[in-house]
């Protein structure tokens, strides 16, 4: 046996699909599950992703948990918000190209 028999193809598990049912999932984004998603009858990378989204991840963090690309992390995850098993925590408010300038500008003028 090689290690090519252990590789799951990204194809396989996003369903031939290469693109997720909700954009917007940025890299940062958190993510955590919801109370009746350890319950819900979920198939292995999805189950995974409930699991350690017990405790707030970003797509990130789970893209290298399960050692997965992160386009393809991106499709289940969006799968699973759609199907309401996991919930985005949405930042409190957007940070915008012009306000990172400013924070820019004002950590040099010090």
């Amino acid at each position: 046996m090689n290690a090519d028999d252990d590789l799951v193809r990204p194809f396989v598990l996003t369903g031939g699909r290469t693109r997720p049912r909700q954009e917007g999932l940025r890299i940062e984004t958190q993510l955590h599950a919801t109370p009746a998603a350890l319950a819900a009858p979920l198939r292995f990378e999805s189950r995974r992703i409930v699991e350690l989204c017990q405790a707030p991840k970003s797509l990130a963090d789970l893209s290298a948990a399960l050692r997965a690309p992160l386009a393809v992390v991106r499709i289940l995850v969006a799968d699973l918000v759609a199907d309401g098993h996991l919930l985005v925590d949405e930042p409190l408010t957007d940070v915008t190209p012009a306000l990172m300038r400013r924070i820019r500008d004002r950590v040099r003028a010090l």
